[in-house]
């Protein structure tokens, strides 16, 4: 078990586990029945970026990466973070105006 986070390969398994959900939200959003309960892929996707980019940074820490990749990493993360927030937040101000999002921008 100890070789198992030494080695990051536990951070490798949770990724893969981001992957599968990934492509488990995209085939719901296709389903007639989950479709309208369930956000578009496209707003999903900063977020899932921003919690794989952290996964990263955690994994180049557990292995003893260089600094750089642990702090690039933790960048990317930073800005798959902003543009959930932005995703969010132009979603909520879309929907508070009454606006279509084209109409809106």
């Amino acid at each position: 078990m100890a070789d198992l986070f030494a080695s990051g390969r536990v951070i490798d398994l949770i990724l893969a586990l981001v992957v599968v959900e990934t492509i488990a939200l995209a085939l719901a959003g296709r389903m007639p029945a989950l479709a309208g309960r369930l956000p578009p892929l496209r707003r999903l996707l900063p977020n899932l970026a921003a919690g794989a980019c952290l996964l990263v940074a955690v994994r180049a820490a557990l292995v003893g990466a260089d600094w750089v990749w642990v702090a690039a990493s933790l960048f990317a993360a930073l800005m798959a973070h902003v543009a959930d927030l932005l995703t969010r937040l132009t979603s909520r101000t879309v929907k508070s105006s009454g606006q279509h999002p084209t109409i809106a921008q």
